[in-house]
């Protein structure tokens, strides 16, 4: 891994960048144009056929090209949903799950190694943040599966291990190159970002004229009860976090989800969902304005160390009723790959602990 540390990531670079690159090395800048659409193909050096030997020795030398490998696939039974552990060039390792919907294929992909946010019904978290991903790692996720699957994906949602915003200048460079018209080009709106609310990485966002989808997890209506599961309320609050998304919609016109795990006995009551609704009327709507308002409701996972557990089906469906007799448009979300544990975290944690047990 140190040799690759000491070379230039061609994944992660730009066409412009690529341009500078073999213009550097005595190439003439047509080269990016023939190299850059197979890198995003997941074509190493070494298999183009469109560029000599010369010039493969010559990128060789100051430039590298990783694309994940494939460590563990797991297929539900069920539906199909596949998830991937893909392993790094450094060892390490994250979870991506591809899910098909009528539209097509969607990846769920990782930001970072683990996470420090410590949302504490969530697995990812559990050890922390090893490192953030670099913008070829994030891109190659999406051309692992790709190739891996066989057909064209054409959605991403950024819900997988780490805080997309937490890595926002990796994660911004990822969205531009992604959607770039010479290589994958996954349009914008097909594009969708979780955050557990860094409200100064929000208003960033904003300004970066990205119309992609902003999801934020919210998981609870005030500070007491969202304090308690997610650390980060403790510098953000529900009211700060509420008017810097009022600003993001003010600024992109661009809807947000808002995305509440429900936890059996900790923010799961009638009283909850009541406070939740004038909440996010108060805040978003607070002259009664048509601020389109979506929450996704999700039960809880299992996750071992968290202790937590679901709410009874008819507890969530009350949940949603009160939120749409309050004017909130609110759904349960379909659980995917309930026999291969695809939800985030688990998977990583499971090797990780192998690993562990090996090195003693």
């Amino acid at each position: 891994m140190n040799e690759l540390q000491n070379k230039t990531d061609l994944l992660s670079l730009t066409p412009e960048e690529l341009e500078a690159l073999v213009v550097s090395v005595g190439e003439p800048k047509y080269r990016a144009s023939q190299i850059f659409p197979q890198l995003h193909r997941g074509v190493s050096l070494d298999e183009m056929t469109n560029i000599g030997k010369a010039t493969k020795e010559k990128l060789l030398a100051v430039a590298s090209c990783h694309i994940p490998t494939v460590k563990r696939r797991l297929i539900s039974a069920v539906d199909g949903t596949v998830k991937y552990l893909f392993e790094l060039a450094d060892g390490n390792c994250v979870e991506s799950v591809v899910m098909e919907y009528l539209h097509g294929l969607t990846v769920c992909i990782s930001s970072q190694v683990g996470c420090r946010m410590g949302c504490a019904f969530c697995a990812s978290t559990i050890g922390g943040r090893v490192r953030d991903l670099t913008a070829g790692e994030l891109l190659g996720q999406v051309v692992a599966a790709q190739r891996d699957m066989g057909k064209r994906i054409s959605g991403i949602v950024m819900m997988g291990i780490g805080e997309p915003l937490d890595n926002y200048d990796n994660v911004i460079k990822f969205l531009r190159l992604v959607n770039d018209e010479r290589g994958i080009c996954i349009g914008y709106r097909h594009i969708s970002l979780s955050s557990c609310g860094l409200v100064d990485k929000i208003d960033r966002l904003a300004g970066e004229d990205l119309p992609i989808t902003l999801s934020i997890s919210l998981h609870a209506p005030d500070d007491a009860t969202r304090s308690a599961i997610m650390p980060v309320n403790r510098k953000y609050g529900v009211d700060a976090l509420l008017d810097a998304c009022r600003r993001y919609y003010n600024r992109t016109g661009r809807r947000i989800s808002f995305e509440y795990t429900l936890i059996a006995g900790k923010n799961d009551s009638q009283k909850h969902a009541e406070a939740l609704a004038a909440k996010l009327n108060s805040k978003l709507r607070p002259k009664r304005e048509s601020f389109p308002i979506h929450v996704n409701l999700i039960p809880v996972n299992a996750v071992a160390e968290s202790g937590f557990s679901q709410p009874a089906k008819a507890a969530v469906s009350s949940f949603a009723a009160l939120l749409e007799k309050n004017g909130i448009r609110a759904t349960v979300r379909r659980t995917l790959g309930p026999d291969i544990n695809a939800s985030c975290g688990q998977l990583r944690r499971a090797e990780s602990a192998k690993k562990d047990e090996k090195d003693e």
